[in-house]
């Protein structure tokens, strides 16, 4: 039996990415870093134990069946998950800590990165197939 990638509907992709872009502004414009904290949550929640509350919202409002939308690779969002992740957790706690400026790089990455990807091109994604090129040109090395 033929195993079926897992995939995400690409409407609850964007609003996971909308949400780290909102939610860094948010943070910027009104100095409450703990704004940052919603986007973080709901990352670590996808990441433990593969519930995302703000995709689980959003699903809410699909209009037409998940596999009807264009499906974005489950295992590629996990890899892009880590990284929004590491970029949220590490801007809070620059941000509670009072190093405003590595809190403002660290926010300024992730709402960058995640604004990119909704135009298009996904930053995490050409750092995985470069990751996954070096692994492979490694393999034949050994061989």
């Amino acid at each position: 039996m033929a195993n079926t990638p897992v995939s995400i509907p690409r409407p609850l992709v964007r609003t996971n990415q909308w949400s780290i872009v909102l939610s860094v502004l948010a943070s910027w414009l009104t100095g409450e870093a703990w704004i940052l904290a919603i986007p973080l949550l709901a990352g670590i929640m996808g990441l433990l134990f593969g519930y995302n509350p703000i995709m689980r919202a959003a699903k809410l409002f699909l209009r037409k069946n998940p596999a009807d939308y264009i499906p974005e690779d489950w295992e590629q969002q996990q890899f892009n998950q880590v990284i929004a992740v590491a970029c949220l957790a590490l801007g809070l706690i620059s941000f509670l800590l009072g190093w405003t400026a590595a809190g403002y790089v660290f926010t300024a990455m992730v709402a960058l990165s995640a604004f990119v990807a909704i135009l298009g091109f996904c930053i995490g994604c050409f750092i995985r197939f470069q990751l996954n090129q070096y692994k492979y040109r490694k393999s034949l090395d050994k061989a």
